[in-house]
């Protein structure tokens, strides 16, 4: 599913539908962190979307690096501010195809 996820993610890109962009990039890691966790942890993963907290909880985040960090400190907020009206005027408003490229 997380492949599907990232294909959905480049057609909303090349459709220029920024604001989904993002959403389904943290859709793809949030399902490859939950994957990780059962794999690793051998346990059902918490029922979150935190990106940071599925990675401190599996150990992964001393893993990473600096630069997948700030990926996922990026794609955080997403998962919230997609969903919700009042956020999704505003987010909307400051995605572009250059920054939404450079960022997802």
């Amino acid at each position: 599913m997380s492949d599907y996820d990232l294909e959905t993610a480049n057609a909303m890109l090349l459709t220029g539908r920024y604001l989904y962009v993002g959403f389904m990039c943290h859709q793809t890691i949030e399902k490859i962190l939950k994957a990780y966790w059962t794999n690793c942890l051998m346990e059902v993963p918490l029922k979150i979307h935190s990106l940071s907290r599925l990675a401190e909880r599996t150990g992964l985040d001393k893993q990473l690096s600096e630069e997948q960090l700030d990926f996922i400190d990026k794609l955080e907020p997403l998962n919230i501010e997609a969903r919700y009206p009042s956020y999704k005027e505003r987010l909307m408003k400051s995605l572009t195809k250059e920054n939404t490229v450079l960022n997802f």
